[in-house]
């Protein structure tokens, strides 16, 4: 069984950086690829970075948003910097199976962090 626990969030003022940690457990990161992404109040979650051997980012993030991982430690990074109000949300690492169909991960084969709250505000 998977299991995936984050770690970082918090509050940060705008232009600020915060870091997330994911650690995943019960599977390598050999096998599959692991994302971040982020919910906000009243929107779908939205794909946000995914690593395996391959990187990709949303547009929105390109450049402020560094994904990296460390494969002994079976951890996954997100640094984020520059942040902005909107990208207030929670964000959730997930590891899954890769999608062809949305490049980021298939729902249903996606395991779940508990998602901490990261919130931008001045």
């Amino acid at each position: 069984q998977v299991q995936v626990v984050e770690s970082g969030g918090g509050q940060v003022q705008p232009g600020g950086s915060l870091n997330l940690s994911c650690v995943i457990s019960g599977r390598s990161l050999d096998d599959y690829p692991v994302g971040w992404f982020r919910q906000a109040p009243g929107k779908e979650r939205e794909g946000v970075s995914c690593i395996s051997s391959t990187i990709r980012y949303a547009d929105f993030v390109k450049g402020r948003f560094t994904i990296s991982r460390d494969i002994p430690k079976n951890s996954v990074y997100l640094q984020m910097n520059s942040l902005k109000p909107e990208s207030t949300a929670v964000y959730y690492c997930g590891y899954g199976y890769p999608s062809v169909l949305t490049g980021w991960l298939r729902d249903e084969s996606v395991s779940w962090g508990q998602g901490p709250q990261v919130t931008v505000s001045s």
